[in-house]
């Protein structure tokens, strides 16, 4: 019996949508209609109306063509608020291994996604339930962020 459940228990989770598995590990995200350079530019924008330091942008595809290899447009914009981010780390020194908040922003065959790391969850991965912590507001910021960029 306890054979036939496990087997039971694999089968759902690899009939699982990866984006389902993906919300389940706290990855949010957003789908943008738009192309990758407009999507990039309202980012910026919202990053900075949000009153958020943009700190670094990477560009995995530039990356993998240094390296002879090949990646759709793929970025990563690294930004936040010390105000914000440092009671994190104070709370628990690990955060900083998520710390400053990242943003994806990448093409795939359904159009420009946008991808980020759940405030509730980073919270959970490093223990900070014990701290006072804005990470509902957090996590509303990120989401304005990410609806801003996306055009909607």
């Amino acid at each position: 019996m306890w054979t036939s459940m496990k087997g039971t228990a694999m089968g759902v989770l690899l009939a699982m949508p990866l984006v389902v598995l993906a919300e389940t590990h706290g990855i949010r995200h957003l789908a943008s209609s738009d192309d990758i350079g407009s999507v990039e530019e309202r980012l910026r924008a919202a990053i900075e109306e949000k009153g958020l330091t943009l700190m670094n942008v990477v560009d995995h595809a530039d990356n993998a063509k240094k390296a002879g290899l090949s990646l759709p447009a793929t970025r990563t914009f690294i930004f936040g608020n010390p105000k914000v981010g440092t009671p994190m780390m104070q709370c628990q020194g690990s955060v900083a291994l998520d710390l400053p908040q990242k943003m994806v922003v990448r093409e795939t065959d359904e159009g420009v996604r946008l991808e980020w790391n759940d405030p509730h969850y980073l919270a959970e991965r490093h223990g900070l339930e014990g701290c006072e912590l804005p990470l509902d507001k957090v996590a509303g910021v990120l989401e304005g962020v990410a609806s801003a960029a996306a055009g909607q």
